[in-house]
């Protein structure tokens, strides 16, 4: 078996992307924190997630993030499943967080994006079908 199990990520404030991710998964925690130096700078770190998966906030972030909507190498997006997206969109919109976008209309899945406090665009997917040929249809999106 292979599974991702986290993400690293350079951020500006450790809080502010806990707020955001806490908002999207409430049952995740803190599980460590810390500091150290990473060449040659400073940090603080965090493992925020549950017992399976979590993300690594550092916040040592101190250039933009890539632009979406250019062709820089980096990360587009990164989406996790959710079993209802309207609760999670209910949810991240009475936190403040605005809504970017939805993907288009599909028989056996709904899709939506947010953009994080540091600008990583993060979609969530609720799957309608149980049917891999059916949940894997390709997208545009």
């Amino acid at each position: 078996m292979i599974r991702l199990e986290h993400l690293n990520m350079v951020v500006t404030d450790l809080e502010a992307a806990v707020q955001f991710y806490g908002t999207a998964f409430p049952h995740w925690w803190v599980r460590q924190r810390g500091e150290g130096e990473w060449y040659g700078k400073h940090r603080q770190w965090l493992h925020f997630g549950d017992d399976d998966n979590y993300l690594t906030f550092n916040n040592d972030g101190d250039k933009p993030i890539r632009d979406l909507s250019g062709h820089q190498v980096g990360v587009a997006h990164f989406g996790y499943v959710v079993d209802n997206i309207e609760a999670l969109i209910q949810r991240m919109e009475d936190a403040g967080y605005a809504l970017s976008h939805c993907g288009r209309e599909e028989p056996f899945r709904k899709n939506c994006y947010f953009i994080d406090p540091d600008g990583f665009e993060v979609e969530f997917v609720q799957y309608l079908s149980d049917l891999p040929e059916e949940r894997n249809r390709p997208s545009d999106d």
